[in-house]
């Protein structure tokens, strides 16, 4: 059995588009150079966000599980697009800041690594044709 989901982007005039999914509305633009009127986010950079949002929302789960307390924790995803058209990523880097006091860095290692190699669906199909890469920073709070 298949899980399907659908998004579905109406067209609101110029470049910009009403897309929803699962119930929640984003605005598409581009920027006023093509044509745009700049009203919402490109929607390339989603991408990012949907790594960032995905291997984000994994580690913290399986943190919790693993009982590890963490102060504050961000997620910096960036990509490198090719210069030529079809612009499109071909590397993407994953940032993971964790703030916290005496944090275990078997166990942080343990969680991302968990995310990106066995449950992360973002993580898993973009490796298929872009580099990924990662690393873990600690700040230590008092």
């Amino acid at each position: 059995m298949q899980n399907k989901e659908i998004v579905t982007a109406k067209w609101l005039g110029k470049m910009a588009f009403e897309a929803e999914s699962n119930g929640h509305i984003i605005i598409l633009d581009a920027e006023p150079e093509v044509g745009g009127e700049n009203r919402g986010p490109q929607p390339k950079p989603f991408m990012l966000t949907a790594l960032g949002g995905c291997t984000a929302m994994d580690v913290i789960s399986i943190l919790k599980k693993m009982r590890v307390e963490v102060e504050k924790f961000n997620v910096h995803v960036e990509g490198e697009q090719t210069e030529e058209h079809p612009k499109q990523y071909y590397k993407m880097h994953v940032v993971y800041k964790f703030a916290g006091k005496d944090l275990p860095m078997d166990k942080l290692k343990k969680a991302v690594e968990l995310s990106e190699e066995r449950y992360c669906g973002v993580s898993a199909v973009y490796k298929k044709v872009i580099e990924l890469t990662s690393e873990i920073i600690v700040i230590e709070n008092e």
